[in-house]
């Protein structure tokens, strides 16, 4: 069955040129002019993956990604022209899956749009490592998809997840952001590191004691990050 994509955008031709190309491609396309009535589309008929505008009418498109967080567990990707880091950084933050900007290569789009997919498929299944990791006293479960931090539990999205795994294997090395975007988001990603500095920055908020003066995930300048272990009181 093919999978249903919803393209999100006020720019009729984009809407019909990108709708005709992604049925081409083997999926089924339903298109909105705006959120409003993307979100009242995604009720009717739920998409596997939202291709998103941020600079939409009336409700904008970091306010439609909020509400459809808010009603369901559904990939988005943002497509548009703004290049600023800031909103790439904030959809992210909000939950986006991924990050285009126009003029985009069709071939570009389409290979993120079967990353994404592919992601949702594997869901939450172990890395291929499932052996249970210990760095000082930060344990992760890959099997239960379990991280803990001085026996507390905490809740990490799953490439949160996945991202803390691949640094704890190389536990006290250094890891560079593009192994990382290779073994985290694929090669894909490959040139894109605005979703490392993102992630390392959520996940410095979840296991630090001081995000802003973090003691666990080091920067090594112009290589990469480095996990550090951290007995129990040592990051106090």
């Amino acid at each position: 069955m093919s999978k249903h994509i919803l393209l999100v955008d006020d720019d009729d031709l984009m809407r019909r040129s990108l709708a005709f190309n992604l049925e081409k491609a083997g999926y089924r396309a339903s298109t909105a002019a705006d959120g409003e009535s993307a979100l009242r589309l995604a009720r009717r008929d739920p998409p596997d993956l939202i291709l998103l505008d941020i600079g939409l009418p009336g409700m904008d498109g970091l306010d439609a990604l909020r509400n459809f967080r808010q009603e369901a567990d559904m990939p988005i990707i943002f497509v548009t022209a703004r290049r600023r880091e800031l909103d790439q950084a904030l959809g992210l933050e909000l939950g986006a899956d991924d990050y285009v900007t126009k003029p985009f290569d069709l071939n570009v789009l389409l290979a993120r749009i079967k990353a994404v997919l592919r992601r949702m498929e594997r869901g939450t299944a172990a890395p291929a490592t499932a052996e249970r990791l210990e760095v000082g006293d930060l344990v992760i479960d890959p099997l239960s998809h379990v991280v803990t931090v001085a026996g507390e539990r905490l809740s990490l999205a799953p490439r949160e997840f996945a991202l803390l795994h691949a640094l704890a294997l190389s536990a006290g090395q250094v890891v560079s952001v593009d192994d990382l975007l290779a073994q985290v988001w694929g090669a894909e990603y490959m040139g894109e590191p605005q979703v490392v500095y993102v992630h390392i920055r959520w996940l410095r908020e979840k296991i630090e004691a001081d995000p802003q003066a973090p003691r666990r995930i080091v920067t090594i300048r112009g290589v990469g990050y480095k996990l550090v272990a951290q007995e129990p009181g040592t990051a106090d």
